[in-house]
């Protein structure tokens, strides 16, 4: 897909990877990015409008959609994690109630809310942003690393339903990013503008799949081998 004269959707578009995203965007000549954000505010950047949207409201989402009838790119970007104590932790079960109604339910909601409005623009293309975590589960991410699987299963199902109708649909997997979601933890991060230029970069090139840091390099690599990453990680914070 081309980026220039695209017009795009960006979840969680008002910081972080999701920022990055659309900067990295207007810079390649997109038309226009929609940012969705929960609560919108004035922006100073020409070409970016902010749209109020709820990923875990149904109508927000559906609101957001009928709003933004010529959008031909969707980042998926929206998420949250949580830190627990482990697997073990009865709080578990709480906060993946919390975070899977974002990760994953929030992407499915917003994916079939707006595939009608790529379809009828003539076809265009997904951007999902999941994680090293979808293959390699830390304990203290428990709940975050299994909406990040249940996003990839729900991903690659979309690919394979969407692929005839025209529409590219590309998993994005990154680990830690230098963001406020990994603020305080002492772990090597990757820069988040250059994770939106790999990705639109792959995009580009028509890949469905892409790995932006080492990280996720490594454990993908791994997972047909004897020694699977997930199975014996040298280090759980590397």
């Amino acid at each position: 897909m081309e980026i220039r004269d695209s017009v795009a959707f960006v979840t969680g578009a008002n910081r972080g990877l999701g920022l990055a995203f659309a900067r990295e965007l207007l810079g390649r000549g997109a038309k226009k990015v929609y940012a969705g954000i929960r609560n919108p505010v004035a922006n100073s950047l020409p070409g970016i409008v902010p749209v109020k949207v709820d990923v875990t409201d149904p109508a927000s989402v559906s609101t957001a959609a009928a709003h933004c009838g010529d959008v031909t790119l969707l980042i998926n970007n929206a998420g949250i994690g949580r830190v627990n104590a482990g697997a073990l932790d009865p709080a578990v079960i709480e906060s993946a109630c919390e975070i899977f109604e974002t990760n994953f339910y929030g992407m499915v909601r917003v994916s079939q809310a707006f595939a009608p409005v790529l379809l009828a623009n003539g076809g265009g293309a997904i951007i999902n942003v999941l994680s090293d975590a979808t293959w390699f589960a830390r304990p203290v991410l428990t709940a975050y690393s299994a909406s990040k699987s249940a996003a990839w299963s729900f991903t690659n199902a979309l690919r394979i339903e969407l692929r005839e109708n025209g529409i590219q649909v590309l998993a994005l997997h990154v680990g830690f990013l230098d963001t406020d979601m990994a603020k305080g933890l002492d772990v090597k991060k990757s820069d988040p503008q250059q994770v939106a230029s790999r990705a639109l970069d792959a995009l580009e090139n028509g890949s469905e799949e892409v790995l932006a840091d080492a990280q996720s390099n490594a454990v993908k690599r791994s997972l047909s081998s004897d020694q699977a990453y997930y199975l014996d990680p040298p280090d759980l914070f590397v």
